[in-house]
């Protein structure tokens, strides 16, 4: 009998939290022996969905600058992994934000012979011009101007990609 690693290559998202909305940002899927990974889809949580850029930048002093799949993320194999998201939001008030992520330090593995998915980044831009490279899981106080950059690690690939 086969272990779930064995089945699917590994699948990542990630969280953020805004005052008191808390965001599923999502991520990606893993490969597995017959499939490619689905890209920017929320698979480690249910009953959760994200917040649509209307409501969020309505009910908080936020914009968001950017939302989109993170081409390239997923782990390579004869199968490839499904590719993160990125979401950049601005602040245009002084709070307090957080994020829970994984897979920062650690790539999402690849099964079977499959590549590694890329790593994920969390980072903070300040209206100053500093950029900080934030950890998984961290909170920090951002003023108006300020920016973070969630980048959602990709899907680990599954089986060898085969010679020609």
């Amino acid at each position: 009998q086969k272990t779930a690693y064995e089945i699917c290559a590994c699948l990542v998202g990630s969280e953020m939290c805004i005052r008191d909305s808390y965001e599923t940002i999502g991520g990606d899927a893993g490969a597995g022996p017959t499939w490619n990974g689905a890209s920017g889809v929320q698979v480690h949580m249910t009953n959760t969905k994200i917040t649509d850029p209307e409501t969020l930048e309505r009910r908080f002093d936020v914009l968001l600058r950017s939302f989109e799949i993170r081409r390239g993320s997923g782990g390579d194999g004869k199968y490839t992994g499904g590719d993160g998201l990125r979401r950049v939001v601005e602040f245009l008030a002084p709070m307090t934000a957080s994020v829970l992520s994984e897979r920062r330090s650690l790539a999402p593995r690849g099964a079977a012979g499959g590549g590694d998915g890329a790593r994920g980044l969390n980072l903070l831009h300040r209206a100053d011009g500093l950029t900080v490279n934030m950890t998984g899981n961290m909170s920090v106080s951002v003023d108006a101007g300020d920016c973070i950059d969630i980048q959602t690690p990709g899907g680990g690939g599954y089986g060898a990609v085969e010679e020609e």
